[in-house]
């Protein structure tokens, strides 16, 4: 069964103790933050304060996607502020040996991000220091994109990927998950599914959003 990681960007700033508890009663067990700098992508959201007030609010996994543009220097301040799954983009990162052998010796697991155009092959030497592969399925930036449609076959060749090298990386997707799509992700391969407005945003509660999406990648 593919896990459910709920973005909290998608989620009330001033409430994110009481959008966690929503989640986590509903049956969350990870969180996803999006931490963007303003300069690898044009927004800017968490740093390691909000994450460490996270850790605080939940014994869930914190799930830290590092969307800077200098993603080395920030995984000491997420590790410390309790992040427990660090994932840098390999758009912007030259030394991804060293990043993500940094991020496992500090104790948390280590993921890569690949953006829509990047090609797949930047896997092919990482598989042995990986324990997550995140697979965008929009261009980052921004909450509540549409999913791009070529995505069901890009998750399908990462996971075939992920297959061939032996690898037990998690393969996670992010962007556009929803009650449409949620299905369609974990049916090419999904694992965990990353899903901001399907969880904090239309009508009914939390728990009633996430049980229909629940409900949604049961295939």
């Amino acid at each position: 069964m593919a896990r459910i990681a709920p973005s909290l960007l998608a989620a009330d700033p001033l409430r994110l103790g009481a959008a966690i508890a929503d989640a986590a009663s509903a049956g969350a067990d990870w969180f996803h933050l999006d931490v963007m700098d303003g300069r690898f992508v044009p927004n800017l959201t968490f740093g390691p304060a909000t994450c460490a007030a996270c850790r605080a609010a939940t014994d869930a996994v914190l799930d830290v996607h590092l969307m800077v543009a200098r993603p080395a220097d920030w995984i000491d301040p997420f590790v410390d502020a309790g992040a427990d799954v660090v994932t840098v983009h390999a758009e912007t990162d030259p030394n991804l040996h060293r990043t993500l052998t940094r991020i496992r010796e500090r104790g948390a697991r280590a993921g890569v991000a690949l953006n829509p155009a990047t090609p797949l092959g930047t896997l092919e030497p990482l598989w042995p220091l990986l324990d997550l592969v995140l697979v965008m399925t929009v261009n980052p930036g921004f909450g509540g994109q549409a999913w791009i449609e070529t995505s069901d076959l890009r998750i399908e060749r990462t996971r075939a990927a992920r297959d061939a090298a032996g690898s037990d990386a998690l393969l996670e997707v992010d962007g556009g998950v929803d009650r449409a799509t949620a299905g369609r992700a974990v049916r090419a391969g999904a694992e965990v599914l990353v899903a901001g407005s399907a969880v904090y945003g239309g009508d009914g509660t939390v728990a009633e959003r996430w049980a229909a999406l629940r409900r949604a990648a049961e295939v």
